[in-house]
């Protein structure tokens, strides 16, 4: 697979392959006037100007089962640098679904509705019991057994914004470019357009059904729509080839590609395991295909919140933020 270098404010970047640059591009970092330069190639050249990288995969992405765009086609833009947030643009009769409380502002013309389940096709034409289905999918997750659907009801152009939880980026995903269906973590889906469906994904290796901790039950986003989810910290993104193997901490596991194999293993000694300070298990990803990950997992960023917090005896309880004293600057107070 070809990949090239980027350069960024005079910086070197990369090797990058070319489904990260359509990633990055989408992400608005980088344009079509980006410079760009792979083996081959005699000098440097903007993105627009490279053929390879204007090819897209969605001629080869298979169709969904009966046929015909389901999603609505929706504008976005994405603002902010480490605390995100999604305006996402609708035509009349267009929507967009999110998760309850994620919702920053709209403009006037959007009407809101909370909806049982994902507020997917399947979950709006189907009886009561594939909401149910539907509903319970979200349940098993850890989500909220309802979302928030936002439906453009007025003329001309509508806006309505999405926030991240918590500092990090958000990934805009089309789910045509990767054969209709994304892995991610189970707190990682922000909003998408009307059509994605939300659902779970189990993975039936014993090893991940008994010790997955946080990549255990994730959830599967299915559709050929625009879908966005959150990660914290900075966003890394591989590109596994066909037997290649990565191995991450489980809570760093933002999305993968349904090509993707997944488990996880034991972490290799019982002294490692103990003091090493990284959990007894670690996933197992195996190429082909794209995974992303994050450098800092809410549970990571709650678990140093929560041992500085001053009503749990921390750090913030006896001395300032600053302080290299540690448990003896409370020898002084006694």
């Amino acid at each position: 697979m070809e990949s090239y270098f980027v350069a960024v404010d005079g910086q070197q970047e990369g090797p990058f392959s070319t489904s990260q640059i359509h990633s990055s591009m989408a992400r608005g970092i980088y344009s079509g006037e980006t410079l760009v330069w792979s083996q081959g190639m005699s000098e440097w050249q903007p993105i627009s100007a490279v053929s390879a990288l204007q090819q897209t995969t969605a001629a080869v992405t298979p169709p969904l089962p009966g046929g015909g765009t389901q999603a609505h086609e929706i504008d976005y833009e994405i603002f902010g640098h480490e605390m995100q947030f999604v305006e996402i643009e609708l035509d009349p009769g267009e929507s967009a679904v999110a998760e309850a409380g994620a919702m920053m502002y709209m403009s006037n013309g959007i009407q809101m509705e909370t909806v049982f389940g994902d507020g997917s096709q399947e979950s709006e034409t189907g009886g009561f019991m594939d909401k149910m289905l539907g509903a319970g999918k979200r349940l098993i997750t850890g989500e909220s057994l309802f979302t928030t659907l936002f439906t453009h009801t007025g003329q001309g152009k509508a806006k309505v914004a999405f926030s991240s939880p918590y500092p990090g980026k958000i990934i805009p995903l089309e789910l045509k470019n990767y054969q209709n269906e994304i892995v991610c973590q189970k707190d990682a889906f922000l909003c998408a357009a009307k059509g994605v469906s939300i659902g779970v994904a189990f993975q039936k290796k014993i090893g991940t059904a008994l010790f997955g901790g946080e990549g255990f039950i994730m959830q599967k986003l299915e559709g050929d729509g625009l879908t966005f989810v959150h990660a914290g910290g900075t966003i890394i993104e591989k590109e596994l080839q066909a037997g290649e193997t990565l191995r991450v901490d489980t809570g760093c596991l933002v999305a993968l590609t349904k090509t993707v194999n997944y488990d996880i293993e034991f972490v290799g000694g019982v002294k490692s395991a103990i003091f090493g300070g990284e959990g007894f298990f670690f996933a197992t990803l195996e190429g082909p295909g794209h995974v992303w990950l994050q450098s800092l997992p809410f549970s990571r960023l709650a678990g140093k919140i929560h041992e500085a917090a001053p009503q749990t005896g921390g750090i913030g309880s006896s001395q300032g933020e600053g302080s290299v004293l540690g448990e003896l600057g409370s020898l002084f107070q006694r």
